[in-house]
């Protein structure tokens, strides 16, 4: 499938300009991680992305599919940064829930919450109330609530952010077992969700793309004679101003 972004310009209200800026990009397949400093418009592009927010100039389109139409929203899946737990409701009935909300029926809803639940290996808490979930739980709840209703593409906003390392290794192991049916762009300002696992990398630096390919061509960018392990930070640091302060900051 192909997720495509063009001439995409978009401004929030009382911002001095536009946080993206006549923004062209087509999401690659499998994996990609959206590297980008606090601030550098990796929000922005994924609710572009996933019809949260339309742009102010440009278009959104998958398969010839318009972000504004109901048949794109029900194959592209958003999790944003903060999950909410609703009080009232099981794992399971929150699943269900959002499906609804996409236009299943009760009964495929509920079914297909089951079936989500168990891609993300929660069905062992599938009567637990979500606020009795543990932090890394609730990050796979909205990955199930994401995929509920058979996304395609999955859009992930931040989804390892307070995370300890445990957890970030069981979630990235959670989405390498589903490229295999959705294509997942995941945004991150941590050079360390990286790791080995992204098939794709790309780099969102003020409002623009410096890189957006293979994780070996982004490594490709560390400089010569980097400290083994190091790589993807070096990388990153080549390729945005985030990076080289933080690069200047240390000598």
């Amino acid at each position: 499938m192909t997720l495509e972004l063009s001439a995409c310009t978009y401004a929030y209200r009382r911002s001095p300009g536009p946080v993206l800026n006549n923004l062209t990009y087509r999401v690659p397949e499998q994996l990609t991680v959206l590297l980008g400093p606090n601030g550098a418009g990796k929000s922005t592009l994924l609710k572009l992305a996933a019809s949260v927010t339309r742009p102010d100039k440009g278009s959104v389109t998958l398969d010839g599919l318009s972000s504004d139409q109901r048949d794109y929203r029900r194959v592209v899946a958003w999790m944003p940064q903060h999950i909410t737990a609703m009080s009232a409701h099981t794992a399971r009935e929150q699943v269900a829930y959002v499906g609804w909300l996409k236009g299943m029926s009760r009964r495929e809803a509920w079914d297909q919450a089951a079936r989500a639940l168990a891609r993300v290996e929660l069905t062992d808490q599938a009567e637990t109330k979500s606020t009795r979930l543990s932090g890394g739980q609730l990050r796979r709840l909205g990955v199930a609530s994401a995929l509920v209703h058979k996304a395609r593409v999955l859009l992930l906003d931040e989804p390892t952010a307070g995370m300890d390392p445990r957890q970030r290794r069981v979630f990235r192991d959670l989405l390498r077992d589903l490229v295999a049916d959705v294509q997942v762009l995941m945004s991150t300002h941590d050079v360390a969700d990286l790791a080995e696992d992204a098939d794709h990398v790309t780099v969102l630096d003020g409002g623009r793309i410096t890189y957006s390919g293979t994780t070996a061509g982004f490594l490709a960018h560390a400089p010569e004679g980097t400290a083994p392990g190091r790589a993807a930070e070096a990388a990153y640091a080549a390729l945005s101003q985030d990076g080289r302060r933080c690069n200047h900051s240390r000598s």
